[in-house]
């Protein structure tokens, strides 16, 4: 392999950044393609974002010759708004499915160790925590505390770094008016259809329980499909 496409290789993965390397297996001629490259004149572009989203490596036919795509993505996150009954309930469903789960809280009456073993929880306010593990395009974060103050920041700025998905807990009229408060922070409004709001997949869901299944079959669908598709 080429030390130069390894030293790039090494560098995106430390960023959390993806990229697939390409490998012609009869020539051996290797190229490196990132995620934020723009891949509309790429031969392979339907199997690149196809593979970006699997996140699996493997063998592609192609008219000139068989390629081996090494997919390298990084591991998705979920940083969970709000250390409630559903967060409760949501956190090992989560982990269960692979995310690397956050619960990030203030409030000292809800994020307690004896709610949260295991030291996925931050008692601080989000801003503080972003500040030593920002978000990127591989973290999904769902809000679920009810409460602006700590919900807003987080929201707004997982739909600035392009999280891959974005999820927030409350009726259509509160969504109604965190919208609102969004474009009057000076948001543009053409994100806001990023949001799941009411959270979650739309299965009569009723109890917490309920709701941390409807929400993670969420993440799941945006992760594999798209961000897009949970809108």
């Amino acid at each position: 392999m080429d030390l130069t496409l390894l030293t790039d290789l090494n560098e995106l993965r430390s960023a959390r950044r993806a990229a697939i390397l390409v490998t012609g297996l009869q020539d051996g001629r290797q190229r490196l393609v990132r995620a934020e490259d723009d891949l509309s004149s790429d031969p392979l572009a339907d199997e690149l974002r196809k593979r970006f989203r699997s996140g699996k490596s493997g063998t592609v036919e192609t008219d000139s010759g068989d390629v081996f795509l090494t997919v390298s993505v990084p591991a998705p996150r979920l940083v969970i708004i709000g250390a409630v009954h559903i967060s409760q309930a949501l956190v090992p469903m989560a982990e269960i499915a692979g995310l690397d789960v956050t619960v990030i809280d203030p409030r000292t009456a809800f994020a307690t160790e004896e709610r949260f073993p295991g030291g996925m929880l931050r008692g601080d306010w989000p801003e503080d925590v972003f500040k030593e593990a920002p978000l990127d395009a591989y973290t999904a974060v769902a809000a679920v505390t009810h409460d602006p103050k700590i919900d807003d920041f987080p929201l707004m700025e997982a739909l600035g770094t392009g999280c891959f998905y974005v999820g927030a807990l409350g009726s259509r009229k509160t969504h109604g008016k965190r919208l609102e408060r969004f474009e009057a922070a000076g948001l543009d409004p053409a994100l806001f259809k990023r949001i799941d709001a009411p959270i979650g997949l739309d299965i009569g869901a009723a109890s917490p329980q309920e709701i941390a299944v409807a929400v993670l079959g969420s993440i799941i669908h945006a992760l594999r499909k798209g961000p897009e598709a949970a809108a």
